[in-house]
């Protein structure tokens, strides 16, 4: 089994960021960075990452600033000035950077878990992609559920991250079993999107943003029964790549003969024979 290497670079700004490598024996001259979810550890995604190494492909996961490995201990995270902006601007795109200058002859993959496909807009290496997956990437703003579902939203923006985040300086996710305690500036501006019906658009205008330059292959996936990417949420933020060739797909359980996937199932070894095989095939023929 491919195991990946732990190592660090520093981005423009300054900070440093974990990242792991898995290295294929025999390469295929491509490479894959994933972009995880809000407050979710790169750790989540190392057997996806091993599978695709052993088909060939060099993969990169890291954390976020102020996440993980990018983050010493509650002190940095309680001094921490980084907001989602930075975490696309600054972490994503030196990502992506330092793995064309590890391969300059590589196509690059980018697959993102939900928020990882909303900083893409930021990514100012938009046009070093060649290929984007997005997993439940989607808007979050509360109207796009329905329910439970919205009733959760809507106690999220407003009551969960206004009243608990003053209080530890950070926003405590973990305190309340939910993922990685956050920035305080990325939970605040995630609060803003949330409550707003343009989502991001409510802080930026669409010509600042990166979501325009991009002009290739895309593949958007939204899972039914999703409780933090409902299916018009993600078509939200696939509208958005207005020059991409966008491939929208809804999975259904009767598309694989599989179980519900949910938010975080996509990136399971129970998906191995399926979502995954179907990813690399979606790859290989784009590429």
């Amino acid at each position: 089994m491919i195991k990946g290497v732990d190592l660090n670079i520093t981005t423009p700004i300054g900070h440093q960021l974990g990242l792991t490598v898995f290295k294929p024996k025999s390469s295929n001259h491509k490479s894959i960075i994933i972009s995880s979810a809000t407050g979710v550890l790169q750790h989540y995604y190392f057997k996806f990452s091993t599978y695709f190494s052993e088909l060939g492909y060099t993969v990169y996961t890291f954390d976020y600033s102020g996440i993980g490995k990018s983050c010493k201990n509650n002190a940095q995270l309680r001094s921490s000035n980084v907001d989602l902006k930075t975490w696309g601007e600054n972490d994503q795109a030196s990502v992506i950077a330092f793995a064309k200058l590890q391969n300059e002859n590589h196509k690059i993959i980018v697959i993102t878990h939900s928020i990882g496909g909303q900083l893409l807009a930021f990514n100012t290496n938009a046009s070093k992609i060649d290929a984007i997956v997005t997993v439940a990437s989607q808007s979050g703003y509360w109207k796009h559920w329905n329910g439970f579902e919205r009733f959760r939203m809507i106690t999220f923006w407003y009551l969960l991250i206004p009243v608990l985040t003053p209080l530890f300086g950070y926003f405590p996710a973990k305190k309340i079993g939910l993922f990685e305690n956050l920035p305080k500036l990325v939970a605040y501006q995630w609060q803003r999107w949330g409550k707003h019906k343009d989502y991001l658009l409510s802080e930026f205008d669409f010509d600042e943003l990166q979501f325009k330059n991009y002009n290739k292959s895309m593949l958007a996936l939204s899972f039914p029964k999703d409780k933090f990417a409902s299916k018009s949420s993600v078509d939200w933020l696939a509208k958005q790549f207005v020059n991409a060739h966008v491939d929208r797909q809804h999975i259904t359980p009767k598309n694989f003969n599989i179980d519900n996937v949910g938010h975080f199932g996509f990136f399971r070894p129970q998906f191995k024979e399926s979502l995954w095989e179907m990813t690399h095939n979606w790859i290989k023929n784009t590429l």
